[in-house]
C-alpha cells in the first residue's frame, strides 16, 4: 500500500462533538478540505475517515480539535485556522487553546491563543524577567498583564506596576492640556485598556485608587526599588540605553518583570534603543528569557498579519540591496 492509498479512522466520542467538529452545516470540514486538497475525508456515524498523502497529519488535526471541544473549548473558524497551523508545524492545539491564564471581566476566558503566545505564558511563569519581542497583535502587551493581575489574585504579589516611556516628553507633550498625569495619559492609555479588559471598569478603579495598580511613565521608576511586585515596561524600544538599565536595576526581591517591545518602530530621536541588542548584551543570565513573536502570532485581523508580511519582505529586500550594493563598492 503507498501513502497516497493509506486511509486512517477517527472514532468521535459522542454525537455532539461531531456535530461540533463538522461545524454548521459542515463549514469547518469543509475548510479542512480546502486546506487539504488532496486529502478524501468522509463522515458517517461516529466516525471520519481521511485518505491520502496528508492522512496521518489530518488524522492528529481532527484528535486535537476532538481534545480541544472535550476540555469544553468552543470551536470557531478563528480558532480552527490557528489549529491548522499548529499541526503542520508540529504543534499541540489541545496544550494551547485550552490553557487558561486567567477568567477575566463578564467570565472571559484569557487564553494563549498560538504557539508562541504559549511559549511567552511559560517563559513568564518560570522566570524572573522575560522579554516579549514581536510585531503589533502578537498579545505582548495584553498576555502580560493577564499574567500580572493572575499574579495578583493569587497573592504571588502585592501590587502591578505598568509603565511606558513617553517618547514625546518633551515639545510634544507640553502642548496638551493639563498637569504631567493628565499630559501622559495618552501613552498610558493602551495599558488601561488591558488591564479594563482583565477586571471590570469599576474593580479597575478600585485597584488604582489603592494604589495596588500603579501606572506610570517609565521616568517615575528613577530611584526607586521595586519589591513584591509584577511589573511590565511596555513599548520598551523607545527606551533609551540609559533608561533600560534604570529600569533593569530597579528590581527587588518577590517581584517579577515583562519587558515588552517591537524592534520594528523605535521611535527614540536619536534611534539608540535599549531594547536593540539586549539579548546579545544579557545572555547567560539566568532566570531571564527571550521570547520573540512572529507574524504567525498576531491574533488581531488577518490584515494586520499581512502588513507585518508586506514590512518584513520589504525590510529583507533592503537588507539584500544593502549587501549588493555594499559588494559592488568594495569591488
Amino acid at each position: 500500500m503507498t501513502t497516497t492509498d493509506t486511509t486512517t479512522t477517527i472514532v468521535v466520542p459522542g454525537m455532539h462533538l461531531m456535530s461540533a467538529l463538522l461545524g454548521p452545516r459542515d463549514v469547518h470540514l469543509r475548510r479542512i478540505e480546502e486546506q487539504f486538497p488532496d486529502a478524501q475525508i468522509s463522515a458517517r456515524g461516529d466516525e471520519i475517515s481521511v485518505r491520502g498523502p496528508d492522512s496521518v497529519q489530518l488524522a492528529r488535526l481532527f484528535e486535537e480539535l476532538i481534545g480541544v471541544l472535550e476540555r469544553g473549548h468552543p470551536l470557531d473558524a478563528v480558532d480552527l485556522e490557528r489549529s491548522i497551523a499548529m499541526v503542520r508545524a508540529d504543534e499541540r492545539p489541545t496544550e494551547v487553546l485550552t490553557h487558561q491564564v486567567l477568567r477575566g471581566a463578564k467570565g472571559r476566558q484569557i487564553s494563549p491563543k498560538t504557539a508562541g503566545q504559549k511559549r511567552y505564558v511559560d517563559a513568564i511563569r518560570s522566570n524572573v524577567i522575560t522579554f516579549g519581542i514581536g510585531p503589533a497583535g502578537t498579545g505582548k502587551s495584553w498576555l502580560a498583564v493577564a499574567m500580572a493581575v493572575q499574579s495578583l489574585q493569587a497573592k504571588e504579589v502585592q501590587r502591578i506596576i505598568l509603565t511606558r516611556p513617553a517618547v514625546e516628553a518633551g515639545e510634544r507633550l507640553g502642548f496638551l492640556p493639563g498637569d504631567l498625569m493628565a499630559k501622559i495619559d495618552p501613552y498610558l492609555r493602551p495599558l488601561y485598556d488591558a488591564l479594563y479588559d482583565m477586571v471590570d471598569l469599576e474593580g479597575a478603579q478600585k485597584l488604582l485608587e489603592r494604589g495596588t495598580v500603579e501606572v506610570a511613565p517609565l521616568a517615575f521608576m528613577r530611584g526607586r526599588t521595586l519589591n513584591n511586585s509584577f511589573i511590565i515596561l511596555d513599548e520598551a524600544q523607545n527606551t533609551t540605553p540609559e533608561q533600560m538599565k534604570m529600569f533593569l536595576t530597579r528590581i527587588g526581591f518577590g517581584s517579577k518583570v515583562v519587558v515588552t517591545g517591537d524592534q520594528t518602530q523605535v521611535d527614540v530621536p536619536d534611534g539608540k534603543s535599549g531594547l536593540v541588542n539586549l539579548e546579545r548584551v544579557l545572555t547567560g543570565v539566568d532566570q531571564l528569557a527571550f521570547v520573540h513573536l512572529g507574524k504567525g502570532d498576531v491574533v488581531r485581523h488577518k490584515i494586520v498579519a499581512d502588513i507585518v508580511d508586506a514590512y518584513e519582505r520589504e525590510a529583507d529586500r533592503g537588507a539584500m540591496e544593502r549587501g549588493v550594493n555594499g559588494s559592488a563598492a568594495a569591488g
